[in-house]
């Protein structure tokens, strides 16, 4: 891997004072102080991702510190002496406003979470919960994971065991499982590190288990888990290591189970994400061949002809890929 670029920060603290240096020295508006504060670091090239840098009204708090401060308190008070249905409750009701807060476009609520401890804060909740807030707390660490910083964050607070240890003890859970597969997705996606992290753990064994465990389409996020674990996107990598997981899926059966999914026809909920799942693994002639030999060619031309004369062009674009692949 290439050594990472490296870029000038600064803390919360140091720019605050920086605005009121601009404020009380200089004798500017708060409105005037922080856009010359912004300028003014931005053109020393200081990166102020994860800074809160907007204006808010008297008394007012950014939406993210006010979620992660009261999440600290709870998960403090948690430790000290052991949570209750109250507790949960109020956890459940802090992190769903930080999620919310985190997918606002163009914010940047999720990286000013990331820099106050966000994503070690949530893991550390995800293993105090039971069922009723896990799904909250899973969407909220989906939400925080957006880019390298943030998923390297993940990985070293041990994240991918946290996320397979809540998937292989709350199989029951569809809700669960859908949403723990999202966090997969986002973790891996530009992650080399953290896919082999994840096959290491054999999500791949665990893939197939619900594949044949539950109806298809119940569990949508786990095709695009498969498709982001074997997509080689790592900008720091130069040899790649997901064409060796997709032979590992075909080896185990995931090719058959997926193949199965085409079965089903155009109307089945899973065919396009099963179909792109399908197009990651088919790496070389072997897999190709093994699509074919399980009705996989036959059954992806029924849905291109079902697809053209019911005008569903995604599906249609969807398994000509395949079909090309």
């Amino acid at each position: 891997m290439a050594p990472p670029k490296s870029v000038r920060s600064i803390s919360q603290q140091a720019f605050d004072e920086l605005v009121k240096e601009n404020i009380e020295d200089l004798g500017m508006d708060s409105t005037e102080a922080l856009e010359d504060a912004i300028q003014t670091l931005t053109l020393q090239g200081v990166d102020l991702s994860g800074i809160v840098t907007s204006i808010l009204g008297s008394g007012e708090e950014n939406p993210v510190i006010q979620s992660l401060e009261k999440l600290k308190e709870l998960d403090r008070d948690w430790k000290q002496g052991g949570g209750d249905e109250t507790d949960v409750k109020e956890i459940i009701e802090w992190l769903d406003k930080l999620n919310d807060a985190c997918n606002v476009d163009g914010s940047g609520n999720a990286a000013i979470a990331t820099k106050n401890g966000a994503i070690k804060l949530v893991c550390s909740i995800c293993g105090k919960l039971g069922s009723e807030g896990l799904v909250s707390a899973l969407k909220t660490l989906v939400s925080l994971l957006h880019d390298l910083q943030s998923t390297e964050i993940f990985r070293e607070t041990n994240g991918p065991k946290m996320v397979m240890n809540i998937l292989n003890n709350r199989k029951e859970n569809l809700s669960i499982l859908n949403s723990g597969f999202a966090v997969v997705s986002a973790a891996a996606t530009g992650n080399e590190v953290l896919k082999e992290a994840f096959m290491n753990l054999k999500i791949d064994e665990l893939i197939l288990q619900c594949l044949r465990e539950f109806s298809r389409g119940s569990i949508p996020c786990l095709y695009d888990a498969v498709r982001v674990l074997l997509t080689s996107d790592d900008n720091r990598v130069v040899a790649s290591e997901v064409y060796g997981y997709a032979r590992r899926f075909a080896k185990i059966g995931i090719v058959e189970a997926l193949v199965d999914s085409l079965h089903d026809g155009i109307k089945a909920p899973s065919l396009v994400s099963a179909s792109v799942a399908l197009k990651a693994i088919a790496v070389n002639d072997d897999i190709c061949r093994a699509v074919a030999e399980n009705g996989g060619i036959d059954a992806i031309l029924r849905c291109i002809d079902d697809s053209s004369e019911q005008g569903e062009k995604v599906v249609a674009i969807t398994c000509c890929s395949l079909l090309s692949k």
